[in-house]
């Protein structure tokens, strides 16, 4: 029995620096995203954002939006892209060989016709089998481009090819944007600190189930009936308004949502635009990004990070379509992480390199993993009688206290500083979920992960996004 105390110690001395060094950089991120919001706020609290529109060099911006069977919301998504307040934008919508009436939908609705568009190729991309402008003026700014299917990522960079503007911005089709989003995402660029170049910023990314919308615009904001919206409304809190807004404030953001990112384009020419060959393209590309301003450019730069909610999405409300999406994003991630491992402690990558790749590691990547190996490792020493029960039931109590509270710092930031939903039930039911999602959400999670990681490992043919069912947006 000696050679399992032995195991036993050493598994439990490794639990206890893991779980050590995670939970402190909870409270960091707590911190820090704490200064980073209370500064954004004082700075922002009475600017009229609309007033970004009389500077006098603007950049140019082009939306980019990759659109493959969307045809339940495409009407509506296309309105709401056009509606956005900026003085000189292009809406460049991507039909990525959609087998819907997508297609045929905004034919006919925006009254396109193709047309002979002149565009220099300077990524490669599937073949465009043809380019749409609108007969109709109110539409001037719309282009539709038709191409064979190839994903995202070569959509992103058809749209990247025809696109003309200094900026653009990478938005998912089924997305409802705030009018002034913009304004808001340009800001940062406009404010550059001497010497360090704004080559990206993200912004914050909301949940629009169950939201009324109306033209293409949120007009009132619901928490989401369906309980699988519920959990992801709870993520979606702690993801953007702490761990973002955390890494922001020490220049270590790896990642801007696919859904809603603005892009300095002469960068991403130069880094060779988005990659075709994964399923996690928005995570790849900023690393790419970051990894080309070390190495090649060698000049200070920043991804910025705003924190207001600009951005609404419809979320998987089925647990087959959400599982899905689960495993994609851990597929992404891997094969993102394995491709730039060059930076992995490497000093030349300063706290990219030291700080931020690590974390993804260690927590993002293998937390799932540890986390199983923990619970294989709990029930074989309960078989050998050798867990101590009155200690691990006040651990777990303490774990599930901390998780918690740290959702409730969350969801406090949401209520008083952005309070998008409004009323006292709103607090009750988000706690609830909070608990809930200890128990039920978050195993489920666990075993999504696993999956996806077995899949990248095992199942090398499995390089797509998978089917993504879409309920579509309800006026």
């Amino acid at each position: 029995m000696a050679y399992i105390d032995t195991i036993h110690y050493v598994f439990n001395l490794l639990f206890l620096i893991y779980g050590s060094t995670l939970f402190v950089s909870y409270i960091l991120i707590g911190i820090f995203s704490s200064f980073e919001l209370s500064f954004y706020s004082k700075r922002n609290k009475f600017f009229n954002f609309t007033n970004v529109s009389e500077y006098k060099l603007l950049p140019t911006i082009s939306i980019i939006a990759p659109c493959y069977n969307e045809e339940k919301s495409i009407i509506q998504n296309v309105r709401s892209l056009l509606s956005l307040q900026y003085p000189d934008v292009e809406v460049i919508i991507v039909n990525d060989g959609s087998k819907d009436e997508s297609l045929d939908l905004m034919i006919n609705h925006y009254e396109l016709v193709k047309v002979n568009y002149s565009y220099e190729a300077k990524l490669e991309t599937a073949e465009i089998r043809g380019i749409y402008k609108s007969t109709n003026v109110a539409y001037a700014n719309l282009i539709v481009i038709d191409k064979d299917n190839r994903g995202k990522g070569d959509a992103l960079n058809a749209g990247i090819n025809v696109s003309r503007s200094e900026l653009f911005l990478g938005i998912d089709v089924d997305c409802i944007i705030e009018p002034d989003a913009i304004f808001r995402m340009v800001k940062p660029f406009l404010e550059e600190e001497q010497g360090k170049k704004v080559i990206a910023s993200g912004g914050v990314i909301r949940v629009a189930n169950s939201c009324k919308i109306e033209e293409g615009r949120i007009t009132k904001v619901n928490f989401p009936k369906n309980l699988w919206a519920q959990f992801q409304i709870l993520e979606y809190f702690r993801a953007f308004i702490l761990s973002r807004m955390a890494w922001s404030k020490i220049n270590g953001l790896l990642i801007i949502s696919g859904a809603f990112g603005l892009f300095d384009r002469k960068i991403v020419l130069n880094c060779g635009g988005y990659d075709r060959d994964t399923v996690g393209e928005d995570l790849e590309l900023v690393m790419r990004m970051r990894n080309y301003m070390h190495t090649k450019e060698k000049t200070p730069y920043k991804v910025a990070f705003v924190p207001d909610p600009l951005c609404w999405t419809e979320v998987p409300t089925s647990l087959k379509t959400l599982g899905r999406q689960r495993n994609r994003w851990t597929r992404g991630l891997i094969d993102s992480l394995f491709k730039h491992k060059k930076m992995l402690l490497n000093p030349k990558f300063g706290r990219i390199g030291l700080i931020a790749y690590p974390y993804w590691v260690l927590f993002e990547w293998l937390g799932p993993i540890i986390e199983f190996i923990g619970i294989v490792y709990f029930f074989t020493m309960l078989y050998f009688g050798m867990i101590n029960i009155t200690f691990f039931i006040l651990f777990t109590i303490f774990i599930f206290s901390f998780s918690l509270l740290y959702s409730s710092f969350a969801i406090f930031y949401e209520k008083y500083i952005f309070g998008r939903y409004r009323g006292n039930q709103f607090i009750l039911k988000i706690i609830l979920i909070s608990i809930l999602e200890m128990v039920l959400y978050h195993p489920l999670n666990l075993a999504f992960s696993l999956s996806g990681n077995f899949d990248f490992f095992f199942r090398k043919n499995k390089k797509g996004w998978g089917k993504m069912k879409r309920e579509g947006f309800n006026s």
